[in-house]
């Protein structure tokens, strides 16, 4: 499968070629059934590949790996409701989303905790703005998708002055999963 993707061109990075191949060919594998090993649409979200030169363009790769990601986690949907129902699946996702709201009931500036001195961090109005948005889909059923959330970019910010880089990531991680879920 050598050659999936367009090149960023050889005095550009991109993703390693082979890192990215043998990705895709294993999980074409393992959603085909020819490989029996857990894989989800989580760990396809995680994935990551080194940058090299002439490598894969980021953007095709990174667009493939969100429709991977929805295949895995449609399948998973399936699997579900086939051998608990559909309302099992909803109180499910409601579980889920449950575990977001003990953030997005916080105060702004308080849902996160602060960046060390010198470490990198996001912008706290720009997170809580985000919050609110959650917010607004889960209560009053405002538009949002999956897709806007991982498309979603925060000014950077140093210590004190911005939230800790990890626990936003992973709480717009688990905000994708559950729309995902719905989708």
């Amino acid at each position: 499968m050598t050659g999936m993707f367009r090149t960023a061109g050889r005095l550009r990075t991109g993703y390693d070629p082979d890192q990215v191949d043998e990705f895709f060919t294993h999980a074409r594998k393992v959603y085909e059934g020819e490989v029996n090993e857990p894989l989800s649409g989580y760990d396809v979200r995680r994935v990551a590949f080194d940058l090299v030169r002439g490598g894969y363009r980021p953007a095709a790769v990174d667009a493939a790996l969100d429709r991977l990601e929805r295949a895995f986690v449609s399948r998973q949907r399936s699997e579900y409701v086939g051998t608990h129902g559909q309302q099992a699946w909803l109180e499910h996702l409601a579980g889920q989303a449950r575990t977001l709201y003990g953030r997005l009931a916080r105060p702004d500036g308080e849902r996160f905790a602060r960046a060390k001195r010198g470490e990198e961090a996001y912008d706290v109005d720009d997170v809580d703005d985000l919050c609110h948005r959650l917010i607004e889909y889960f209560d009053q059923g405002q538009p949002l998708t999956s897709e806007e959330l991982r498309q979603v970019t925060f000014a950077r910010r140093r210590g004190a002055d911005g939230y800790a880089e990890g626990p936003v990531d992973a709480f717009v991680d688990r905000a994708v999963e559950v729309l995902l879920g719905v989708e």
